[in-house]
């Protein structure tokens, strides 16, 4: 049966504007860029769920609040009369019974519900009405999502972000969860037509064009609904930038674990890897050629002088700094992934990206432009690391994922996808190519705290029902 719900964001907010085409035919080349003198290697970590506050609140010169906004209700008892919540710090892998380890939602609803628009303008007042849960069907979160990453756990973060440029205004693109995140990375775009776009995710591991048959993604539609049935199968035709960098005969590599092998250990390769959901490079030969697995190779690519010119970076489950994992290695495996580079020969010209994929839920003071129903979402973190980003800067420039596809035809002359990379604002603002270049001091490497909980898949319904029982039921 048919499922519809009703989206609170769209009926009086947006007009008939839309995405640009999907079609992933070729546009004029973008702007010529200065960063293809002295950039030849561009290498994209990319981490796990969460905004740009709960990982950065009180960083210098970053706009970001220790207090975040309720809204007075009657469903909502916690919410104070002067309708602030104190952020408080958690630990990064979630656990403890007064910091239960379980995710929160993250879903295009939960999306609406925490923007909570008033005249097109996101009043960022919802987070305490959120419930845990992916799809939001567990209990109230209450004031749960009002919380920052405990400041030793990110030390390594931010003393990159303190060397280097961080974005304190990088939005992510789209309104839900990490399913549609790593597709925008990888196309620009998750719009199907005029008025329709893929959003929440797929129901089971695999997401991708191998996913059990029925299995679709929701699809969220111009007329103010989501619909979960029929939704799509979650295997698309857009075009991606391995078009882009074949055609030009550009060297990549999509670092990731395998799937469907030994889960849990395996769950990135089967959730993060948006490749998979590609019917082009999942059935053809870039698939074997060019996803490379596990993603610990980038180390011998590293040492071996094999670096591909343009490299995405997937973390296990456990390196992810996704809520609910009962681990914090997230820090460790960037901070090791960071160290190689940069005492190799590669630093010499490589920008890395280090980004989180989607807000998990967390609040963020900052509320992003409405541009069409799926358009924009929530603040991200992004680090820029290189010897040519500014020196402790903090840029408030405006971007969305399309921003670092840019970067990549920019640096490599390639065409344009004609998608969110046509419409983004440019990077180049985070680099000064006439700085004498930036000599790599490496990090200290972090050691990680054994894991608290191992779960399947964080964002299930058994999953949260593991960690209730592990830590003890919803903390008051």
């Amino acid at each position: 049966m048919t499922r519809l719900r009703s989206l609170i964001l769209l009926i009086s907010l947006v007009g008939v504007g839309g995405c640009t085409s999907s079609t992933g035919t070729p546009s004029p080349l973008p702007t010529a860029s200065s960063a293809s003198a002295a950039i030849q290697h561009i290498v994209v970590l990319v981490q796990e769920n969460r905004s740009f506050n709960t990982m950065f609140a009180g960083f210098p010169g970053a706009n970001t609040a220790l207090k975040g906004k309720c809204k007075l209700a009657r469903s909502a008892p916690w919410c104070p009369k002067s309708q602030m919540i104190r952020l408080r710090p958690v630990p990064l892998e979630s656990s403890g019974k007064k910091n239960l380890g379980i995710d929160i939602d993250h879903s295009h609803h939960a999306f609406e519900v925490e923007c909570d628009p008033k005249g097109g303008v996101c009043q960022m007042d919802g987070f305490d009405l959120i419930n845990f849960g992916e799809s939001g069907q567990g209990t109230a979160a209450m004031t749960y999502p009002y919380a920052y990453v405990e400041r030793s756990e990110t030390k390594p973060y931010w003393d990159f972000a303190r060397q280097y440029t961080l974005s304190d205004n990088m939005f992510f693109t789209e309104t839900a969860s990490s399913f549609i995140a790593h597709q925008i990375l990888l196309s620009g775009t998750v719009q199907l037509s005029n008025g329709e776009w893929v959003t929440d995710q797929p129901g089971a591991v695999p997401w991708g064009c191998d996913a059990v048959p029925g299995d679709n993604a929701p699809t969220l539609l111009r007329n103010g609904f989501e619909s979960f049935s029929p939704g799509v199968f979650p295997c698309f035709k857009w075009g991606t930038m391995a078009d882009l960098l074949d055609a030009k005969q550009v060297s990549w590599l999509f670092y990731v674990d395998q799937c469907c092998v030994n889960p849990p250990y395996d769950f990135s390769g089967g959730a993060w890897n948006g490749y998979r959901a590609i019917h082009k490079i999942f059935y053809g030969p870039d698939y074997k050629k060019n996803i490379s697995s596990p993603n610990t190779n980038i180390f011998s690519d590293i040492t071996g002088g094999t670096l591909p010119s343009v490299s995405w970076v997937i973390p296990s489950l456990y390196d992810s700094d996704h809520p609910a994992s009962g681990c914090n290695g997230g820090p460790w495996w960037v901070t090791k992934v960071v160290n190689a580079i940069g005492t190799s020969k590669y630093w010499s010209n490589t920008a890395i990206i280090v980004l989180w994929d989607d807000w998990g839920g967390w609040y963020d003071p900052a509320a992003p432009q409405i541009i069409n129903p799926s358009t924009l979402g929530f603040r991200v973190p992004m680090v820029v690391i290189s010897p040519y980003a500014k020196a402790g800067n903090v840029s408030h420039s405006e971007y969305e994922f399309g921003s670092i596809l840019k970067l990549m035809e920019q640096t490599f002359g390639l065409a344009s996808l004609g998608t969110t990379d046509k419409s983004a604002p440019s990077m180049e603002d985070v680099f000064n190519f006439s700085q004498t270049p930036i000599t790599f001091k490496s990090e200290p490497l972090p050691k990680p705290r054994a894991c608290a909980k191992q779960v399947t898949n964080p964002g299930s319904q058994d999953g949260m029902k593991e960690l209730i029982e592990h830590d003890g039921g919803i903390p008051e």
